[in-house]
């Protein structure tokens, strides 16, 4: 079909994604199908209720925009990825809330901006005991506070859940971004590029589009000891992220959209000494990515979580 509105404006889409997408709801899907099914209508009919539905759907929704990761979506698309109910659309349809007052709800929140990760570090302040001084988590491998390897492995795990933090001047970087502004080095850009994928998207080499990251390790394209350590940041961060609509999604939706699997849920619910791919500087032990948050001390100025390191 030739799509005149919308995100897949001036594109030619077939009716099965069309259907899938954010623009139809579960109950609506299913009754369109099961008319088709049933030839209560043609297959030429169900493109021009496709196309009412699209043009229905952004006519109504102009206003109703919430910022995901790295764009705008729609309040069709949350409620396709069962953020918000029907109800909520409703209200914010008929002006009774606004996307203001959703963004606020805790877990709308968490889908659209996730928690904390590990933002930097904090380190004993050497002209005031007493004192914990913030640290990027780059300024502190210079500064030989950390490991290269250990850095690098928290960096990546910024870039793959969403941004690079710059936790002193409490700003969220894209990792060009954040080279540009001197938080990272142009020595681990390549590296910090591949871990940002996890949340813009891997290109398959076969369709040319943008998959997710546990897709992207299905197809070989990242190593899997990678790719689970970069899936549970994200997970322990909010929820897996959906490259194609730029935000967080609950589990069950990740599995209808190919995101995760049940095997992997096994694998990241019972870690293994294989599958923890972090390190505690203090104690030396690998740990999960929601051990070492478990161990972080929040920031009440910023609301950022940080690594206290003892220098002994």
């Amino acid at each position: 079909l030739s799509v005149k509105y919308g995100r897949f404006r001036g594109q030619r889409v077939s009716a099965w994604e069309l259907v899938n997408s954010e623009y139809f709801s579960e109950g609506r899907r299913r009754q369109l199908l099961r008319g088709y099914r049933r030839r209560e209508v043609t297959l030429g009919q169900v493109a021009q209720l496709i196309s009412d539905m699209i043009e229905k759907q952004e006519n109504s929704n102009k206003q109703l925009w919430f910022q995901g990761i790295r764009r705008q979506i729609t309040a069709s698309e949350l409620l396709s990825s069962a953020i918000i109910t029907e109800e909520m659309l409703r209200d914010l349809e008929t002006g009774r809330s606004t996307t203001q007052q959703l963004r606020e709800d805790d877990r709308i929140k968490r889908y659209l901006e996730g928690t904390s990760c590990i933002a930097g570090i904090l380190v004993p302040a050497k002209d005031e005991p007493g004192r914990q001084e913030k640290m990027s988590i780059y300024q502190a491998m210079w500064k030989g506070v950390l490991r290269p390897g250990t850095a690098l492995v928290l960096l990546e795990a910024q870039a793959a859940t969403g941004f690079v933090i710059d936790p002193v001047r409490n700003l969220r970087l894209s990792v060009e971004e954040a080279v540009a502004a001197g938080v990272v080095g142009g020595e681990i850009q390549e590296k910090l590029l591949s871990a940002e994928r996890a949340v813009t998207g891997y290109t398959d080499p076969y369709t040319g589009q943008q998959i997710s990251l546990f897709q992207a390790m299905q197809k070989d394209l990242i190593v899997r000891e990678h790719g689970i350590r970069l899936l549970e940041a994200q997970i322990a961060t909010g929820g897996v992220i959906d490259p194609v609509h730029s935000h967080r999604v609950p589990v069950d939706v990740a599995y209808r959209r190919g995101y995760f699997d049940e095997e992997m849920n096994r694998v990241l619910a019972d870690p293994s000494d294989d599958t923890k791919g972090f390190f505690d500087p203090n104690t030396h032990e690998n740990l999960t990515y929601v051990q070492l948050l478990q161990r972080a001390t929040l920031d009440p100025e910023t609301g950022l979580l940080f690594l206290s390191l003892s220098l002994q």
